[in-house]
This record gives C-alpha cells, sequence and structure tokens, in this order.
C-alpha cells in the first residue's frame, strides 16, 4: 500500500487571460474524494532576485511603486526570468538595471514557491558580493520608478520588525542570505 496520495483528475483547463508577465487559467478538477471544482492558478515564468552587498557591509535595496497594494515598498531587486533565460542571467541583468551595480562574486542562495496557493512562480535567489558602482546611472525599465537605498543588516532587521513594506521574496532571501553568510564564515 502506498503511502502517496491520489492525484485529482484534470477535466478541463481554460485560459482567461494573457499577459506580458503571466497567464491567468482555470482548471475543472475532480478530486481523489469524487468533489469536483474550479483552481485559478496564474501561470508565471519565475523570477529571480539578488541580495545585494557592499564591501562596506550594507544591503542594496531598492523602493518602488506596486500598483498592486498602491504604494511604495522596499525590496531587494529582482526580475521576471525571459523564455528560456537562465536565472543567473536574468539578475545579472536586472541588479544593473534597476541599482547601477555590477557584481563580481555570485552565490545561489536556492528557490522557492512565492505564493503556491495561487500561482506557480518560483523566485530563485541569489547572493552578490564584490559589488561595482556603474559609471552609467541605472537604466530602469519605462514602468519602473525606482529610489536606490543601503541599509545595514540590524536596519533592515528593524524595518522587518516595526512593518515597514516589505515584500515577503525579500525577507526570506535575507535570512536566506544571512543564514549561508554565516556558513560560510565557519569554513
Amino acid at each position: 500500500m502506498s503511502n502517496q496520495k491520489e492525484s485529482p483528475t484534470y477535466l478541463q483547463q481554460r485560459l482567461f487571460y494573457r499577459g506580458r508577465k503571466f497567464n491567468f487559467d482555470v482548471h475543472t478538477l475532480r478530486l481523489p474524494n469524487g468533489v469536483e471544482g474550479n483552481w485559478e492558478c496564474i501561470r508565471h515564468p519565475g523570477g529571480a532576485l539578488a541580495v545585494p552587498i557592499t564591501s562596506e557591509g550594507k544591503l542594496v535595496l531598492v523602493k518602488q511603486y506596486r500598483f498592486a497594494i498602491e504604494g511604495r515598498i522596499l525590496e531587494f531587486p529582482a526580475g521576471t526570468l525571459e523564455v528560456n533565460e537562465d536565472a543567473s542571467i536574468t539578475i545579472q541583468r536586472e541588479i544593473e538595471e534597476e541599482t547601477g551595480y555590477h557584481a563580481h562574486k555570485w552565490n545561489y542562495l536556492g528557490q522557492f514557491p512565492l505564493a503556491p496557493g495561487y500561482s506557480d512562480e518560483y523566485i530563485y535567489a541569489f547572493l552578490a558580493q564584490d559589488l561595482e558602482k556603474l559609471e552609467k546611472p541605472p537604466q530602469q525599465d519605462d514602468d519602473e520608478d525606482i529610489e536606490v537605498i543601503l541599509m545595514s543588516f540590524d536596519e533592515f532587521e528593524q524595518a522587518i520588525l516595526t512593518g515597514e513594506l516589505i515584500d515577503a521574496k525579500s525577507i526570506a532571501s535575507f535570512f536566506m542570505a544571512k543564514l549561508w553568510l554565516i556558513e560560510e564564515d565557519k569554513r
């Protein structure tokens, strides 16, 4: 006898919306217990995020307007993966475009689902070190309004504790980077 649960049966899949960054579809499923219903899902190609740290130990963050929450939010530089693009290429481009820094040292921290209750998006997190400030200012996309902010680890942790608007992918990646750095110090 297997310990694995039986998977639901897919009865129908409908695409409701095709956007420039994601699609929205609805699946009609029959669960193993016989119940049928509709489940909505945002289909997203995934995103790459960097936790950039300057030689002075400052975190490089961006504060930008996000339409969905109707306000500015503090986050690490990140971007959507292009079709067939490796996440490491995505984030190298995005860190320069959003912050004006180039990183010479990269470490892959891991990946995690962003919002598995309604989306298939994964975030691929990287630690970016040995930063070099580029001579040219950042070349932001037309739809971006970004302010670059430097913070110490303590300042960032305090911002989390006081409820400053920081997105979940940045908080999760910060702690992944912090644990990675602790392990690196042990080596």
